[in-house]
């Protein structure tokens, strides 16, 4: 099995890894994509930067940088893994990376939980959830002690 991982250099994203080696721990057979996606430029980065190519590079050292502790995370369970970063709307590239690279299930993270959860229609879980042609697992972020008390 192939697993999509989207990583936006969140906790929230790492406790979906984390959720992944887990599985990985109780029997699931699985290699992992890791991806992230870094937002196309804005005309004003253009303007200043004058050259796309900086730009470019610029975001790639981003991503890999925001990669990094998935990557160590993974490398440390001995697992099976690429890495990737990808340019454009998340939600969109995250979809072409799970058609392009044959994936059979994404594994992510969320902000959201509880009745909050229908205002993340907009973000990229919601998106993923709405469009992905394969399973969408949303790992909930751990309450926090000032979440904790709060309705869901």
């Amino acid at each position: 099995m192939k697993i999509l991982l989207p990583i936006d250099g969140s906790t929230h994203a790492l406790d979906a890894v984390s959720h992944a080696i887990d599985l990985v721990r109780h029997g699931l057979q699985a290699e992992f994509v890791l991806v992230n996606a870094q937002p196309a430029a804005n005309l004003y980065e253009l303007a200043v930067a004058h050259d796309a190519e900086v730009i470019d590079q610029v975001r790639s050292a981003a991503g890999a940088d925001q990669l990094r502790p998935a990557e160590s995370m993974l490398q440390a369970a001995k697992l099976s893994f690429e890495s990737e970063v990808v340019g454009g709307d998340p939600a969109r590239v995250l979809i072409e990376a799970i058609e392009r690279e044959g994936c059979d299930a994404v594994i992510m993270g969320t902000h959201g939980a509880g009745r909050r959860f229908a205002s993340l229609f907009g973000s990229v879980s919601g998106a993923l959830l709405q469009h992905s042609p394969v399973p969408v697992t949303v790992v909930r972020a751990h309450a926090s002690p000032a979440s904790a008390g709060e309705p869901t």
